[in-house]
C-alpha cells in the first residue's frame, strides 16, 4: 500500500507539473523536492514537528511556509508540502520523492543511470558518456555519478536492470575467468 499511496501523490505533482500553462519545469520540480526531503531526512527535529500530533496544523504549515520562501520553493512545490502536511504524509516523503522522479523520467523518456568512476569525472566527460549511453539506448540519460577507486580506471554504468563495464577492474576479473583452469 506504500507505494501505491506515494504513486498517488506523486501522480499528483506530476500532472501539475505537466499542466498546460505551468511555469514550473519539471528538472526544477526534482530538484527542489530533492531538496526538502534532503533537509527533512537531514532534520530529525523537523520531522517530529511535522508528524506530532501536540504540534496544531496552522502551526505546521506556517513552518512548510517559511522553509519553502527561505529555499525559494516554486509555489507548486510549496502547496505540494502543505498537502502533504494537512493530510498527515510528511513521513512519505522520501518514498513520494523517488516515485515522483520515476513517473517525471517516464514522461520525458529518461533513464536514470548510476555511473562509477575511478576518480571525479570532469562535465565534458560526463556529457560525453551520458551522450554515448543516450544513443545506444534511444533514451536521454538522467546520471548520478559515484567515485569509486577500487574500479582503477574507465568507467561502469548502471542502466535499469543492465550494466556496462568499460573498467580496467572489469577487465581484469574477465581476464581472470578466461584464464582460471576449468574445473
Amino acid at each position: 500500500m506504500q507505494g501505491a499511496l506515494a504513486s498517488h501523490y506523486a501522480r499528483a505533482l506530476v500532472d501539475s507539473v505537466f499542466a498546460a500553462g505551468s511555469d514550473l519545469k519539471p528538472e526544477d520540480a526534482v530538484a527542489q523536492l530533492r531538496a526538502v526531503d534532503d533537509l527533512f531526512s537531514g532534520s530529525e527535529q523537523l520531522q517530529r514537528a511535522l508528524i506530532s500530533p501536540a504540534l496544531a496544523k496552522p502551526r505546521k504549515l506556517d513552518i512548510v511556509r517559511r522553509l519553502a520562501s527561505e529555499l525559494g520553493l516554486h509555489r507548486k512545490i510549496q502547496n505540494f508540502l502543505l498537502v502533504l502536511v494537512l493530510h498527515r504524509r510528511t513521513k512519505e516523503l522520501s518514498s513520494i520523492r523517488r516515485s515522483f522522479e520515476e513517473q517525471i523520467d517516464e514522461r520525458l523518456g529518461w533513464l536514470p543511470a548510476v555511473i562509477a568512476s575511478a576518480q571525479e569525472l570532469s562535465p565534458q566527460q560526463r556529457e560525453q558518456i551520458e551522450r554515448a549511453l543516450g544513443s545506444k539506448l534511444g533514451k536521454f540519460i538522467r546520471a548520478h555519478y559515484e567515485v569509486d577507486p577500487a574500479l582503477i580506471g574507465g568507467v561502469r554504468a548502471r542502466v535499469a536492470s543492465k550494466e556496462y563495464d568499460a573498467t580496467i577492474r572489469g577487465r581484469l576479473e574477465s581476464m581472470r575467468q578466461r584464464l582460471a583452469p576449468t574445473v
